[in-house]
């Protein structure tokens, strides 16, 4: 299976960025994949730091997702992307990822659990963490689960969505540059695939403010495709068969697996 990781600038512009949006999946789907994974906020940017955001957000049967399963259908692709989702009579909105499959629309939404409070950035003064809940889903043969952004640093998210059967793991990101963040991006995109030899798709915004660099990263921890700084598509192919020579080669999960076992017997 042939799966995509998209990048460009969003704005506060939701009108402009589906039209981005649209250009990126048509260009996805010509080049044959049946996954796209787009960026964290690729409904609408986080704005300044005191920017409301609340009148943007939206909710999961709202005009975005709509269009985004039009999308989906339209080119048989498989849409995962990040938005704001609205919470009733709160103060403060979810940042969601979804998940959008061809003729069945929505299918999984998660709502990130770790904010951004880091970096003299304060994603919490805005936004509501998820309950922890991580929806797994079927695309293509493989198990599928969600992580957002920051959340990379948390390798605990990870290996729970590996040890419950995650074979690919998609992460909608904008990955705020700065002084060697680039690089804690890719380390940390290519460790989280390592330590669960598991598929990660990671896509990041593009622009000033955030670092893009997109990559698709093989169980073994091989950068199957990526891209710069500019506005973009690349896609890899993934498969179940390297997926079970590496599991073969490297036994992480069972190890892991056998240990938790262990753990239960020895306290019942």
């Amino acid at each position: 299976m042939k799966i995509a990781v998209s990048q460009f600038s969003a704005t506060l512009d939701k009108r402009a960025n589906l039209e981005r949006i649209k250009r990126l999946a048509h260009e996805a789907a010509e080049l044959g994949a049946k996954v796209m994974v787009l960026p964290e906020a690729a409904m609408c940017d986080f704005g300044r730091p005191d920017d409301d955001l609340r009148p943007l957000a939206e909710t999961l049967n709202g005009a975005f997702v709509a269009a985004l399963g039009r999308l989906a259908d339209a080119h048989d692709l498989f849409l995962v992307a990040g938005m704001f989702e609205s919470i009733p009579a709160a103060s403060r909105i979810h940042n969601t990822a979804i998940a959008v499959a061809p003729r069945k629309g929505l299918v999984a939404a998660y709502r990130k659990r770790w904010l951004f409070d880091a970096f003299s950035d304060r994603e919490s003064d805005r936004f509501q963490p998820g309950d922890g809940s991580s929806p797994l889903f079927e695309v293509g043969g493989f198990k599928v689960g969600v992580a957002i952004c920051y959340e990379l640093r948390f390798p605990g998210l990870f290996e729970e969505l590996a040890d419950r059967g995650a074979e690919l793991i998609l992460v909608p990101s904008a990955w705020v540059a700065g002084p060697l963040k680039e690089e804690h991006w890719k380390v940390l995109v290519q460790a989280r695939a390592v330590d669960n030899t598991v598929y990660v798709a990671a896509a990041g915004q593009t622009g000033g403010r955030y670092a893009a660099r997109s990559l698709i990263v093989d169980p073994f921890g091989s950068v199957l495709a990526g891209l710069g700084e500019a506005e973009g598509v690349a896609v890899a192919q993934i498969s179940s068969e390297r997926l079970a020579e590496v599991r073969e080669r490297l036994p992480l999960l069972a190890q892991r697996r056998r240990a938790h076992d262990a753990e239960r017997a020895r306290l019942c």
